[in-house]
């Protein structure tokens, strides 16, 4: 008797248990299934863009994966998103390298999965919504910022390489502070040279503005990598003048933090994670999102620099 009540238990605790995993195995599989394709995840900015999506993982309840590449080529984010596209995801959101990426998203889009892209846009119409930065208004209030700082006539450096001018990213970004600084009476001299590795082409790009034009007064940098260069340069040299990048990361605010930069543009790529999943949960859920969602632009100054910086290595550490 006693021999057959403990094996009614046993059977009793093992269904119970059973029934607890399938339970959790279908409220699991029940989720929606959201795959995040990213450039790549060395750099502190798409570290950053990771924290916002993983954050939106776990508020949203969702079934999601984040992919990026080792190499930052399109050919290999290409691959990703064939493999990807074989899993059915209920939305893929892509943060794409370059226009050769559009025909794999094109088959997403065929197989009536949502691609929303994050950070990059591109004129793909079936696109379901681009998440990131107007990059021509980052441009043009780092423009207008640049501006209040200097006087009418004054010379400010745009160095670049002449890949930038077809990046749309840039290009837009370019555009913009081009648009304010010229309104303003400022001078805007660029120097183009070719690419080869990146941070020694910037410094070399500063140092010839500087000996060609030594009146100088400020410098716009298309991100913050840039701009951390340019600052080395202009440090070099003697020159105490603005530098406005366009990233926000840990070492730039620091240099505004400590007072020995003014200000500069911060892009909120954290918010554009965060809000990409946000959006994919509206889509999955029959909900119209808009076709462009701003995640807006921060001024960075020494009043709030220390705010920003305690997010950043809270978010990093």
């Amino acid at each position: 008797m006693k021999k057959r009540w403990m094996i009614l238990l046993f059977c009793g605790l093992f269904l119970t248990a059973l029934i607890g995993y399938t339970v959790k195995f279908l409220r699991e599989n029940d989720k929606p299934k959201v795959v995040v394709v990213l450039k790549e995840l060395d750099s502190q900015y798409w570290k950053i863009v990771k924290g916002g999506v993983e954050k939106g993982f776990r508020d949203f309840d969702i079934d999601g994966k984040i992919f990026a590449t080792h190499d930052g080529f399109a050919e290999e984010q290409n691959d990703i998103l064939k493999n990807i596209l074989k899993e059915k995801p209920d939305v893929v959101i892509v943060a794409p390298i370059s226009a050769s990426n559009i025909p794999i998203l094109k088959e997403f889009d065929k197989n009536n999965i949502p691609v929303l892209l994050v950070d990059t846009n591109d004129l793909w119409e079936n696109k379901t919504s681009y998440i990131g930065t107007d990059n021509f208004e980052l441009g043009r209030k780092a423009g207008e910022l640049l501006a209040s700082q200097l006087q009418p006539g004054d010379e400010v450096a745009l160095p670049l390489f002449d890949g930038f001018l077809t990046n749309q990213v840039f290009s837009e970004r370019i555009n913009g502070v081009k648009y304010s600084l010229e309104d303003a009476g400022v001078t805007v001299l660029v120097d183009t040279i070719k690419l080869r590795d990146e941070l020694s082409s910037v410094k070399k790009a500063m140092t010839n503005i500087l000996q060609d034009h030594p009146d100088v007064k400020g410098v716009f940098a298309v991100n913050d990598i840039i701009a951390l260069s340019v600052f080395e340069v202009t440090k070099e040299h003697g020159y105490k003048i603005p530098i406005v990048g366009a990233d926000g990361v840990i070492e730039m605010v620091d240099l505004i933090e400590d007072g020995t930069l003014t200000s500069t543009i911060a892009q909120n790529p954290y918010d554009m994670g965060y809000i990409s999943v946000e959006t994919a949960v509206k889509v999955i859920k029959g909900e119209k999102v808009a076709k462009n969602i701003d995640t807006g632009i921060d001024i960075i100054t020494k009043d709030n620099a220390k705010q920003k910086l305690d997010f950043l290595k809270q978010l990093l550490k």
